[in-house]
């Protein structure tokens, strides 16, 4: 049997429906490996797009279209320094999403050791 009051309670408490489609847009963003470690290295602090690549293992291509759309969405900003594109983490909010699911999955590592041994 439905319970109408809790039911209620938590349709009060959802987000509207365009909070829904934007927290449903910056979990896409984070769901594609390739703009995931970018952003990881981010982390870092500034990095230009060849030190991008470089490190997260994408072609300049591919790194450079997955910044055009994180710049986009206003996770990543940039500025330019003669030829080069600097860019870094614009989003503080995104910069938590991503510390806690980084210590989620090595929190999830080490439970699944501790219980495999």
């Amino acid at each position: 049997m439905v319970d109408a009051f809790r039911v209620a309670d938590v349709r009060r408490r959802m987000p509207a429906e365009s909070d829904l489609a934007n927290t449903s847009d910056v979990f896409g963003l984070l769901s594609d490996p390739g703009r995931l470690r970018l952003l990881l290295a981010l982390l870092e602090g500034e990095l230009c797009v060849c030190d991008l690549a470089a490190a997260t293992g994408l072609s300049e291509s591919a790194t450079s279209h997955a910044l055009r759309l994180l710049r986009a969405h206003r996770v990543v900003a940039a500025r330019r320094s003669g030829r080069m594109f600097y860019y870094r983490l614009d989003d503080a909010h995104v910069r938590m999403l991503l510390d806690v699911a980084v210590a989620h999955a090595e929190h999830t590592a080490d439970v699944h050791t501790e219980e495999e041994a």
